[in-house]
């Protein structure tokens, strides 16, 4: 199933997103509400809290105050971290069941107003940020909720600032304007994306990817894309994975390149490449097959030197490839010491991009990137490697060691 991370600050319009998702299909599971159904009156959420902060917690009724609860708990950090020590392992543990009773091919998706502050977002396919402007959000509590100014900064000011939850997020819906634009986003992001990722997702298929080579000039948000996306899988199965590093042409600054991000994902040895498959596939990265070993280059002509596992990105909206190396082999190295030497030598990042731009224009109207990613081969060998070799050599350059117990 797809798991969707849905979030955004306050009055950013986030339960409107949330509401329209679910009209379109999407389990949704919903935090705030879950948080109080775990401290309903008989159930261990509301026990641990009339323990922690008394019986003057709790209502005429039985059942808790908020009121008084927030009280006790606001602007005072400790017993804010106790209250949330509480709630929130049940609230994520109640999640966890509905998810795992949802069809395989569902689409859940979790409303969780402190995604951010909690470092959930590993724990999606996606991250998706309902985003307004702070004056706007400001303007909106003051009308619609009849804060004053300084209550609506105060709210404000005890969530995750605004860039934070952006740098968290894969998809960004833009609500400053109406509710209108903001539902067609919603209905955009479901049709072209959603949808179809949770369709692949349940057939272990990548996404397609159609037409030939396009270059566009070096983006600085694949970086961050990269990072959020490496932390992802090296969630998926720790026990496995030793690093997992941002490689090839979106890695290099300045650098041209199709917008396609690759990670290599490093184990200690390629047999447990079979055991991490389906922990891949279930984080969105199902195996291609076919394609098994890099290409050999002259230093190293085995090509047992140069086996791997290939996965790729089964959301329609970030195309990734995923290669599986062990540390030590030759592909291994020669994918770190390319993307540095690029990195360091800018003479080399004109000679690839000439490269590469010569080839893209002859192989543009290709139906796809095979014989593009074919005609560049030789120029590794011939061109790259006796230079990134020597490069190495006077620099001093190795690849990174890892801790023998994690080998």
């Amino acid at each position: 199933m797809l798991k969707i991370g849905l979030t955004g600050g306050i009055a950013s319009g986030k339960s409107v997103v949330a509401a329209r998702l679910r009209s379109r299909g999407a389990v949704l599971v919903d935090a705030d509400a879950l948080a109080r159904e775990v401290v309903e009156p008989g159930t261990q959420g509301l026990d641990r809290i009339v323990a922690e902060f008394g019986d003057g917690m709790l209502g005429g009724d039985g059942r808790l105050d908020r009121a008084k609860l927030g009280a006790a708990v606001f602007g005072d950090a400790g017993r804010l971290a106790a209250l949330n020590a509480i709630v929130h392992p049940l609230v994520r543990a109640r999640a966890a069941e509905i998810t795992a009773a949802a069809a395989g091919d569902a689409v859940v998706v979790q409303d969780i107003p402190l995604l951010v502050e909690t470092g959930q977002g590993n724990g999606f396919h996606l991250v998706v940020v309902v985003d307004a402007p702070d004056d706007v959000r400001l303007q909106r509590m003051r009308a619609n909720r009849g804060m004053s100014e300084d209550e609506a900064r105060s709210r404000m000011a005890a969530q995750a600032t605004r860039e934070d939850r952006l740098a968290a997020a894969d998809v960004v819906l833009d609500n400053s304007g109406s509710v209108e634009e903001l539902l067609e986003q919603v209905d955009r992001l479901w049709d072209g994306r959603l949808a179809p990722f949770a369709r692949n997702l349940a057939a272990g298929r990548r996404a397609p990817r159609n037409g030939g080579p396009v270059l566009v000039e070096h983006r600085t948000e694949w970086k961050q894309q990269a990072a959020r996306l490496a932390a992802r899988l090296g969630a998926a199965a720790p026990e496995f994975i030793l690093a997992v590093d941002h490689i090839g042409s979106t890695s290099v600054p300045g650098l041209a390149a199709k917008d396609v991000i690759d990670l290599q994902v490093v184990v200690g040895d390629l047999a447990d490449a079979g055991a991490l498959a389906p922990a891949l596939a279930d984080a969105g990265f199902p195996p291609v097959p076919g394609i098994g070993q890099d290409t050999p280059k002259p230093l190293h002509p085995d090509p047992a030197l140069w086996q791997k596992k290939f996965h790729a990105s089964a959301d329609p909206g970030r195309p990734v490839n995923v290669h599986v190396r062990a540390a030590g082999s030759a592909g291994w190295r020669f994918a770190l010491m390319f993307r540095d030497w690029l990195r360091s030598d800018a003479e080399a990042r004109s000679l690839y991009e000439e490269h590469k731009t010569a080839l893209a224009e002859h192989f543009a109207g290709d139906a796809d990137t095979d014989a593009y990613a074919a005609a560049k081969e030789p120029w590794f060998a011939e061109a790259a490697w006796p230079r990134m070799s020597a490069w190495a050599e006077a620099t001093g350059w190795e690849p990174p060691s890892y801790p023998p117990a994690r080998l």
